[in-house]
């Protein structure tokens, strides 16, 4: 595995312990799926357990698909193969949680708790189990045999959990765990793993978008030829996903749509996955139960190379094998959309990827998407300067692009530190100085600890935060002195030639000038500016 994915993850769970110990109330951790949230929950619970013996987590996690059985033995190997020793899982399940024996022991130290497993109907609600095995932890009882700090994790918080809400006050803090937070019940990211960050470590795909204009038969062509190079570099047979309608529509859908295209794919075998079971063309996979057909499906020697779905998949299941997603339905939903795209963007070789070859690594880190666009709008977009010009075949334009502080603090980090002054008011404790610090960007943190010489130095930036942070934006957003004239100009066939009234412009004016002006010629009026070739 990639030092560079090591370290992302590690980064972020140091800054979501330190948040913790903060003491605020509710936490937010927000990371692509595929980036490893369940190993950084491991990781998150088995710092705060070496910390304090006393801790105890309950991670309420979704019941549909098997989320929490997946968590639960990760969880388990993870303590297993010492990796995070001080985690000791139990998972309360219909045995153990009130259906049966109304029982739940209390020396374990996390605790999986299926979402659906405490709802009003539930004997472990009605009878008060999980409620009595709270006061015991906490200490809530007559007898006050233990006093445990007990916290509850949340996994894939956007989907709503307000059955345990009730409990709020045997719980010390709560922490949200989810690729799509939902901002409208207050889950703002306090940590987070960005798209682009989990994307420059390898831990998932980039995303290639595919032109709507493709069939399914076209794309399932693609996919073929993928397949041969997954296979041949990879060692892994890759999967294709179809994405389709709910009820309504499925079933039209299946007939009309996708029946059609996969039989001019024969050799390709395909799963149908639906609330009442599953049709497959693999002889073998139909004598298994429909209930195992998952877990055979994900291994990256399966030989199931398509599978169909609707909602089954959005949410708790991992397929590292699958690299293209085909979306006939229209999910009306960008946090749904996000979660689907998830399952074809983790990376199939991650723990070894340093020893493939180069195109090896290229196949391993891209994923192909049809008919979801996606949020980020750092996506590659294909640009023509002018329909009639082949001139984009002449040469390849790279945007401008802002300094960065590295290049900034070189000139101008007097100029943003120099008017810096000791107020004469009662100093902020460190403490929430340097919290207030790890919320900045890691720019600005860089920029404090270049300028920070010694003690006092810190503690003038820090005190100053919001000044210097204003500071550099004004900076940033003045192109004139942040932009850096970034055109690169690739010959490949002849010199591309520029009239006289294109060379004079641009010999004239600052440096910002002559970038708008030359964008102006090349995008906006190619007719006017005398470009020829």
């Amino acid at each position: 595995m990639l030092q560079e994915a090591k370290d992302l993850q590690k980064n972020a769970v140091s800054k979501l312990v330190q948040v913790l110990a903060s003491g605020k109330k509710e936490i937010t951790f927000k990371a692509p799926t595929g980036s490893g949230k369940t190993y950084m929950m491991a990781d998150f619970m088995n710092r705060i357990l070496a910390a304090n013996q006393n801790a105890v987590f309950i991670v309420s996690t979704l019941s549909k698909s098997s989320l929490a059985q997946q968590n639960y033995e990760s969880f388990v190997s993870l303590a297993e193969n010492n990796t995070f020793p001080n985690i000791n899982p139990f998972l309360i399940n219909s045995d153990s949680s009130g259906e049966g024996s109304l029982y739940i022991p209390t020396d374990y130290n996390v605790y999986v708790l299926p979402r659906d497993l405490y709802k009003d109907s539930s004997k472990l609600k009605k009878e008060g189990t999980f409620l009595n095995f709270l006061k015991n932890l906490t200490g809530d009882t007559f007898m006050k045999q233990a006093d445990k700090t007990v916290y509850l994790i949340k996994d894939e918080c956007h989907i709503a959990t307000s059955n345990l809400d009730e409990l709020k006050e045997y719980f010390a803090q709560i922490i949200n765990f989810s690729a799509t937070p939902k901002l409208s019940r207050k889950q703002e990211p306090d940590v987070e793993i960005s798209n682009t960050e989990a994307e420059n470590a390898k831990l998932i795909k980039q995303v290639e978008q595919c032109s709507e204009t493709h069939s399914l038969n076209d794309a399932l062509t693609k996919f073929e030829q993928i397949r041969t190079d997954y296979i041949n570099l990879l060692g892994v047979n890759p999967c294709f996903i179809i994405q389709i309608s709910n009820k309504e529509k499925a079933e039209e859908e299946l007939k009309n749509n996708i029946m059609p295209a996969l039989e001019n794919h024969q050799e390709l075998k395909w799963v149908y996955i639906s609330d009442k079971g599953g049709e497959t063309n693999d002889n073998g996979l139909k004598k298994l139960p429909v209930a195992k057909w998952k877990n055979y499906m994900k291994g990256k020697e399966s030989t199931i190379s398509v599978i169909i779905f609707k909602m089954v998949i959005s949410e708790g299941w991992d397929i590292p094998r699958a690299c293209m997603l085909y979306q006939i339905r229209d999910s009306k939903s960008k946090q749904l959309d996000e979660q689907v795209m998830g399952r074809v963007r983790r990376n199939p070789r991650l723990l070894d990827f340093e020893t493939l070859s180069e195109e090896a690594k290229h196949l391993a880190c891209t994923a192909w998407i049809w008919g979801i666009i996606p949020k980020d709008e750092h996506l590659p977009k294909q640009v023509n300067l002018y329909a009639d010009f082949e001139i984009e075949k002449k040469f390849r334009v790279k945007p401008v692009k802002l300094q960065t502080v590295s290049s900034i603090k070189k000139h101008h980090l007097k100029e943003f530190t120099e008017n810096l002054k000791d107020d004469a008011t009662v100093p902020t404790s460190i403490f929430e100085l340097y919290q207030n610090l790890q919320k900045q960007d890691n720019e600005i943190q860089n920029f404090c600890y270049d300028y920070a010489e010694d003690f006092k130095k810190w503690t003038l930036f820090t005190e100053h935060l919001g000044s210097i942070k204003s500071s550099y934006e004004q900076y940033i957003c003045d192109y004139e002195k942040s932009m850096i004239f970034a055109m690169m100009w690739v010959f490949l066939q002849k010199a591309v030639l520029l009239k006289t009234q294109t060379i004079l412009l641009w010999k004239t004016g600052s440096g910002a000038e002559k970038t708008r002006k030359l964008i102006f010629l090349l995008t906006v009026k190619p007719k006017k500016s005398g470009l020829n070739y």
